[in-house]
């Protein structure tokens, strides 16, 4: 756990996320992944939840991740490093659920996630994201479960929060933080965040810092 105080996380997270981040590599399975020499905080979550519009805002860069409006486009662990000299990593993952995709490639990134998740040792926190408009779905719970029973430490993460009413957000937020709380590896606070307005954006900056000290 670090002994820096929050207000000096936040500013520490905002120097290294102004600082070098690129891109690594992409691993299609698992015999790709790069060698497990530094911490890394994952991205999961629904397709099109919004997680590569999210690492961009994250990380204050306009094209670090691609995005589009076609749900399944990631198709690999897409692997970042930040910080010179190596700090730690970012991994956007492939979005689960609905894919424009065949069946059998889904099922592939299906396994490629769940491998990774239960399995890589160099990962410190995974980010689950959630659609601010629709809420914990099943599919999020079951990843969540599987990460309860791993003992991966997550964080639970709304997107799109400037899409709601400020008193829609405020209960999705009671909700989910509800729903937390009776999880074993979920971390406590819920961050709502907005990748157009920025809104939560810092905060998740200092948690990303927070988990990989």
């Amino acid at each position: 756990m670090s002994d820096i105080e929050e207000p000096d996380l936040h500013e520490v997270a905002r120097k290294l996320f102004s600082g070098p981040i690129a891109f690594l590599k992409s691993a299609p399975s698992l015999q790709f992944l790069p060698d497990p020499d530094a911490s890394e905080v994952a991205f999961a979550g629904r397709s099109n939840v919004g997680k590569s519009s999210l690492l961009n805002a994250l990380t204050n860069r306009r094209d670090l991740a691609r995005t589009s409006n076609t749900p399944g486009r990631t198709q690999e662990l897409n692997f970042f490093d930040v910080g010179d000299p190596l700090r730690f990593r970012l991994v956007d993952m492939p979005g689960y659920g609905f894919a424009k995709a065949p069946k059998d490639v889904a099922r592939k990134w299906r396994y490629l996630v769940n491998d990774y998740l239960r399995g890589r040792q160099a990962l410190k926190r995974a980010l689950v994201l959630v659609d601010s408009r629709h809420g914990i779905k099943d599919i999020d719970r079951e990843v969540m479960t599987m990460l309860d029973e791993a003992a991966v430490s997550y964080h639970l993460v709304l997107t799109k929060a400037d899409k709601n009413k400020a008193s829609d957000l405020a209960q999705i937020e009671a909700e989910t933080a509800r729903e937390a709380l009776k999880r074993p590896a979920a971390h406590p606070e819920v961050l709502a965040t907005s990748s157009e307005t920025g809104l939560g954006i810092e905060r998740l900056r200092g948690a990303v810092l927070e988990a990989v000290l």
